[in-house]
């Protein structure tokens, strides 16, 4: 899992279309992709790897960091 953030609602999508361009170029296929039309969370699901793209304060709001640190602490080692 990748989580970045992009500056504004077109960054966010600018940087999913370069996402996206670069995973066909690598031969990769087309990715599942949601949350475009909105650009505040685009997910970008290659099968292998999820792409989290937020803008700053959909991100903070979220916080997926805390969310996965919270549930690595809580398994059994």
């Amino acid at each position: 899992m990748i989580v970045t953030s992009g500056r504004s609602h077109r960054h966010v999508n600018a940087v999913t279309d370069r996402l996206l361009r670069d995973l066909k170029d690598a031969g990769l296929g087309t990715p599942k992709v949601e949350g475009v039309p909105a650009c505040d969370w685009v997910l970008v699901d290659t099968g292998d790897v999820i792409v989290h793209i937020f803008r700053p304060e959909v991100r903070d709001f979220y916080n997926l960091e805390k969310l996965w640190s919270t549930i690595a602490e809580d398994e059994p080692a």
